[in-house]
């Protein structure tokens, strides 16, 4: 029996065989609308193990799943309404022993229709030590899920069959977007395709149905796309030319205004203004096998930067970026609201939902703080990393302006109070990729929040700390390698025992560790955490500073995220 919990690649089993090969039957047919009916699989046995699941070479589901159980009579009442019915490329699959056991762990015991029946679909794509943990909305659910009226109209539904996907146009020209009819073999034109991410088309459609993009003048074919699961296609992709530059200036600039901007900011929210957490496993699940579906070309995009400031150096790197349709950005952030306002203390709304992001090998993020009216409290999210070879740690200066340094693994997730902790990563990224999800909540209903004081219980912020010693090595973060008299601190406190005072210690910091220019760049003075009478002193005596940044603000998250723009998304037509 494989064991979910260890995420070591399963044995494949005999049944797990046929249902490969019932896979590359279907997946391999001329017609992309192939009904994939109950005797798809060509083995009846029963699955009692995860590991009789069928994986990818990378340990991923390889097959859309429909799960139910194998007990009576919820097996037969399920075989018969799935019988010689449109399934959406989902394999149906009969379950018992730990796989039951997972995936419906209260199975009723008196069931008089089919509506008492449990059963779920599994998204391809979901890491094999994920599948055992669906999101709530994945499961069939007549009681309270008005789309699951009937068994078939569950399968049909955004819990099973029915996807969203997002289609940007990045050719050098607007083209005519079509779906194609199957069943008539013939094109259905819908819309124009206008060119760049503002003009993307978010289509409601099912696995399995075909898109295709034409040039309006010459007829040609330039896209021809089957829908295999929720995500993004893109037509040609964006560039952001490389090359040198100089932007000492213009950095400069930007911290003295950042600088001002985080002291626009009354309220805190925390003791430290951030912390670290994890995601709850059904939801990091989600998320995976949307981000490991839509991983490569045409999915994954460059991000459009081109006139976008300096706050990402996609000068020098490539910066990438999968759209995420509103279907699982609704799902993901009203369950990650939750998550905030817990953490948060006090009664919050979503504001902004943005990526996914790709950082690749050389990225850096300049510090900033977030949009003061609607970015309150906010999560950063770590999806997936590969190839890394050292920490890529997000930077945030708790309320005292001491620098953390926070290491993040896939799943992880920075709690931050984003408009006042100053945050970024100036080292750049050592190899690989880095790909993250922003996520933006403030006060219900109080776009002017930062202007009041902080309400009857609070938690205090921590400022004094006592005296603090490197006890770790310069080069390790997030395991305590600075302890203080005051171990409310916490372990991640930056082994550069750095405390910023003005913009220009935020510039010397992003000089000394990022950059390379030809002169020599300025050190940062290191174990130079100041007293909070120090720092008083030392603000009293400094000139207030008016100059702000020439450049757009743009900081990790740059889409605003609103309820009335899915009115029009959701008055589309279905195809």
């Amino acid at each position: 029996m494989g064991s979910p919990a260890t995420g070591t690649p399963p044995m494949i089993s005999a049944t797990a065989t046929s249902f490969l090969v019932a896979l590359a039957l279907f997946s391999n047919h001329s017609s992309p609308f192939l009904r994939v009916h109950a005797d798809v699989a060509t083995s009846n046995k029963i699955v009692s193990s995860f590991s009789e699941f069928p994986y990818d070479e990378n340990n991923h589901l390889a097959s859309h799943i429909l799960a139910y159980p194998a007990t009576e009579p919820c097996n037969t009442l399920i075989a018969k309404q799935i019988e010689n019915r449109e399934l959406y490329h989902h394999i149906p699959i009969a379950v018992d022993g730990e796989v039951a056991s997972a995936l419906f762990p209260s199975l009723p015991t008196q069931v008089a229709q089919i509506s008492d029946c449990p059963a779920v679909c599994l998204d391809r794509g979901v890491d094999y030590e994920l599948v055992p943990y669906p999101m709530p909305e994945k499961y069939y659910d007549p009681r309270k899920n008005e789309e699951h009226s009937s068994f078939p109209q569950f399968l049909g539904s955004t819990s099973c069959g029915r996807v969203e996907i997002a289609i940007l146009n990045y050719s050098p020209k607007n083209l005519d977007l079509y779906w194609y009819d199957e069943a008539n073999q013939k094109e259905v034109f819908l819309y124009p395709l206008e060119r760049m991410e503002k003009n993307t088309r978010f289509i409601h459609t099912y696995v399995g149905h075909r898109f295709r993009a034409r040039d309006p003048d010459s007829g040609e074919l330039i896209m021809d796309e089957v829908v295999e699961f929720t995500g993004s296609f893109g037509v040609g992709n964006h560039v952001n030319p490389h090359r040198n530059r100089d932007i000492r200036e213009q950095v400069k600039r930007t911290m003295d205004g950042e600088w001002m901007k985080k002291s626009m900011v009354k309220r805190t929210f925390s003791p430290l203004g951030f912390d670290k957490g994890r995601l709850p496993k059904d939801l990091y699940g989600n998320m995976r096998s949307f981000y490991y579906n839509n991983r490569n070309y045409p999915h994954l995009l460059m991000e459009e930067w081109d006139s976008k400031g300096v706050y990402v150096n996609y000068w020098e790197t490539d910066c990438n970026f999968i759209m995420i349709p509103w279907t699982p950005k609704k799902w993901w952030q009203m369950r990650l609201l939750d998550v905030v306002q817990q953490w948060a203390g006090v009664e919050i709304e979503q504001t902004d939902l943005y990526g996914m992001r790709q950082y690749t090998s050389g990225a850096r993020l300049l510090t900033h703080v977030d949009r003061i009216n609607t970015h309150a409290v906010s999560l950063i999210v770590n999806v997936a990393q590969g190839n890394v070879t050292a920490p890529w740690t997000v930077e945030v200066y708790d309320h005292a302006n001491r620098l953390h340094e926070v290491v993040m693994e896939p799943g992880d997730i920075v709690y931050y109070e984003s408009a006042k902790a100053l945050h970024g990563r100036n080292t750049p990224l050592a190899g690989g990729f880095y790909t993250n999800l922003f996520t933006h909540y403030r006060p219900t209903g109080d776009p002017h929040w930062y202007e009041k004081e902080n309400p009857p219980g609070t938690p205090e912020p921590i400022i004094d700390v006592g005296k603090c010693e490197l006890v770790g090595k310069p080069d390790e973060y997030s395991v305590g390698a600075v302890k203080c008299e005051n171990h409310a601190i916490g372990p991640h406190l930056s082994p550069k025992m750095f405390t910023a005072k003005s913009g220009e210690d935020l510039y010397n910091l992003w000089l000394s560790v990022g950059p390379s220019f030809d002169d020599t760049p300025v050190a940062v003075e290191e174990n130079s955490f100041a007293t909070h009478e120090e720092e008083d002193e030392e603000d009293e005596s400094e000139e207030d500073e008016d100059d702000e940044s020439e450049e757009d603000e743009d900081d990790e998250d740059d889409e605003e995220y609103h309820e009335e723009d899915d009115e029009e998304v959701e008055g589309h037509d279905e195809f």
